[in-house]
């Protein structure tokens, strides 16, 4: 675990990999006619090695939720720990140290530079951590290779497929070997097969190094893939299953 300065634990939250109580999130709406309400207090915890999905209809408050509970955006009320680190309480720069050493984040629009290889994408959590030259290039390397695609190292985005940029963006995910990785829609924009291949790649990480998964998915058949569905309406959980 990375020492940070300001960094509070309790010894019962430590346990979870998230520990997220009473969260809420109100947004003012367009025209400033009134409020929304994206996230009603919600509280969820996540276990370590687990891999969670969050399901429910569009606007239910999915994204807003790993949104908050990574700490790319801020919550209102409420709190968030993260492997007992109450992220909201640390500096930005701590906070951006902390998420490019100890989280990975999958998009379903990928978010690779496109002035970037490959590699020099994979590359960029590296970079906010500190590590550089020589080492960084061979464990983004690694990453690559590990997704298939170290003999794509050197290609730009723009010529690579939709699969291939997707696991790109799973190896810039991996490369720092991050204690949990957020996943919005990973494979929203992949077709059947190329979505059962992201698939069995991130269940062979959650089933071999025993990272932490949380997916935001609409398809019924990628939650049936995890070991547990939370399911989100009118920004609230309103319910836990079990698959299988």
């Amino acid at each position: 675990m990375v020492a940070m300065s300001g960094s509070p634990r309790t010894e019962a939250a430590a346990v979870a990999m998230v520990a997220a109580a009473d969260v809420s999130k109100v947004y003012d709406s367009d025209g400033g006619a009134g409020s929304v309400q994206a996230l009603q207090g919600v509280s969820l915890t996540v276990e370590r090695g687990e891999m969670v999905a969050i399901m429910g209809p569009s606007g239910c408050g999915k994204t807003t939720l790993l949104n908050r509970l990574s700490g790319l955006d801020t919550i209102d009320s409420g709190r968030v720990l993260i492997e007992g680190v109450d992220i909201a309480t640390l500096s930005d720069h701590d906070r951006t140290l902390y998420r490019a050493r100890r989280m990975g984040f999958v998009f379903q629009t990928y978010n690779l530079l496109p002035v970037l290889s490959a590699a020099e994408n994979v590359e960029l959590p590296l970079i906010v951590s500190g590590v550089g030259g020589p080492g960084a290039r061979e464990r983004a390397l690694t990453a690559l290779e590990m997704v298939g695609l170290r003999d794509r190292a050197e290609h730009w985005p723009g010529q690579l497929s939709g699969g291939e940029r997707q696991r790109v963006t799973i190896a810039r995910a991996l490369v720092n070997n991050p204690a949990i990785v957020w996943a919005d829609e990973p494979t929203g924009n992949l077709d059947s097969q190329m979505a059962d291949d992201v698939m069995r790649l991130l269940e062979q990480l959650n089933r071999e190094q025993r990272q932490t998964f949380v997916i935001v998915t609409h398809d019924p058949a990628i939650g049936a893939r995890c070991d547990r569905i939370v399911r989100m309406r009118d920004g609230r959980i309103v319910g836990e299953d079990r698959p299988g």
